[in-house]
């Protein structure tokens, strides 16, 4: 066993197995823990995913929201233990990897496509319903 495979099999008991899936594009509620003195309470942000990287127990999501017209972007590791849930609002079409080019958009061409064509037949698909 290669010197990679025994750090993969040291990480895998923590690594998340609760993860939905997910795509670039997808606008996400990501629920994340924060502990204020002794009091601990969850904390909703919303907004799209505009980047994924690396993996196993390294991989980082990017989530970008509009607050008040100025773009705020969080990234987390996805296997951090301050994430309480990751829940997917809508699914998007894009076509590209990384959504970096959605910082220079205004207004409506801020916005993407739906991505709704076979989604009843694709497992662990599933969105919020509202």
């Amino acid at each position: 066993m290669g010197t990679q495979q025994i750090i993969e099999s040291i990480n895998a008991d923590a690594l998340k197995t609760d993860i939905p899936r997910f795509d670039i594009g997808d606008t996400l509620n990501v629920h994340v823990r924060i502990v204020e003195g002794e009091k601990e309470r969850t904390q909703v942000f919303s907004g799209v995913l505009i980047s994924r990287k690396g993996r196993g127990i390294n991989e980082m999501i990017t989530v970008r929201r509009i607050v008040d017209e100025i773009g705020v972007e969080r990234t987390w590791p996805i296997n951090s233990p301050s994430i309480a849930k990751f829940e997917v609002v809508r699914r998007a079409d894009a076509r590209r990897a990384k959504l970096y080019y959605l910082r220079d958009r205004v207004g409506k061409s801020r916005r993407l496509r739906d991505k709704r064509r076979g989604l009843k037949h694709v497992e662990g698909m599933t969105t919020i319903q509202r």
